[in-house]
């Protein structure tokens, strides 16, 4: 199979794709043909050797895929062959997922809903397993609640706008103003150009934040939130001083390190079902361009997601 590696830290150019064995399940596992590939940032900081949660090179990136279930193992009940599938498997380990097959424990994966193809399927899993775990897990939001959403136009930020709004909840969401139209069409009920001030300039008393940006946009939200609300951060969920911030502050401080979740999965895919979740996917591309996707992907600035074809 085609597979792609990397034998050096540096930029996108040090991804190549190279020939290897078709790998072999073990017990509980299933081997899935990739039909795609989501990519997600941290990918590129992995790459680059800015976060390097691999170790030193050589290894093959990805978390997200999507394909078909070719051949299943003893004590698997939850997948069949033949099965379209997509999931995250073995994160925050390597998944080895940019490959055209990959090896997941059963309850990594989760059957693709009807209604959504592979390319939007193989986009969901990381972004959307990150919203869900920090809405609902982390701030148990629900209906009647207002939550302010950063970054709402990127791969995080335009699954959680949706997932609140499924919850009933209300929606103010930053964004460039190049995204404005792209966040209000995801439901949100308020859409600020996060160039415009301190969120408290215009907001007040939400009862949750979700920072997808990092930098110092969880301190200036502070001022936004309702005390004993709940600060949701995807970026800085091990910053020991922004915890004791949020806290001193009266507020809920929640790091969110995403996790394999089979249920999240499940959750996702019955939004998608219902009509109540849809994954936007900016730009494909196929696997001999992956050096060309990372470029994109460290440019910034995405509209929803990137996937690569094996």
């Amino acid at each position: 199979m085609r597979v792609v590696t990397q034998r050096a830290f540096g930029g996108p150019d040090v991804l190549e794709v190279v020939e290897a064995p078709v790998p072999v399940p073990g017990r509980n596992e299933v081997l899935v043909r990739v039909e795609a590939i989501g990519l997600n940032p941290v990918e590129a900081a992995i790459r680059s050797g800015a976060f390097p949660l691999h170790g030193q090179p050589p290894f093959t990136l990805g978390c997200d895929v999507a394909g078909v279930v070719e051949r299943v193992t003893g004590g698997v009940y939850r997948v069949a062959e033949g099965d379209r599938v997509f999931g995250m498997p073995w994160f925050p380990g390597t998944a080895n997922g940019y490959a055209e097959h990959v090896t997941a424990r059963s309850r990594h994966l989760a059957r693709i809903p009807d209604g959504l193809d592979t390319v939007s399927a193989a986009a969901l899993p990381l972004a959307g397993l990150t919203a869900w775990q920090g809405l609902v897990d982390g701030a148990g939001l629900t209906a009647g609640q207002h939550v302010l959403v950063h970054a709402a136009g990127g791969g995080v930020g335009h699954l959680a706008v949706q997932i609140a709004k499924a919850l009933g909840a209300q929606v103010t969401a930053t964004a460039s103003a190049g995204k404005h139209a792209f966040v209000k069409d995801l439901g949100a009920d308020t859409v600020l150009d996060y160039r415009d001030g301190d969120p408290a300039d215009h907001v007040h008393d939400v009862d949750v934040v979700l920072d997808a940006v990092g930098g110092d946009v969880a301190e200036r939200s502070l001022p936004a939130l309702r005390p004993g609300g709940t600060l949701v951060t995807i970026v800085r969920h091990h910053d020991a001083a922004l915890r004791a911030a949020v806290e001193a502050a009266g507020r809920r401080f929640v790091g969110v390190g995403v996790e394999a979740d089979s249920a999240g999965l499940d959750a996702l895919a019955d939004l998608v079902r219902d009509g109540r979740l849809r994954v936007h996917v900016q730009q494909t591309f196929p696997l001999d361009r992956i050096a060309d996707a990372h470029r994109v992907l460290e440019g910034g600035g995405l509209t929803g997601k990137l996937v690569v074809l094996p």
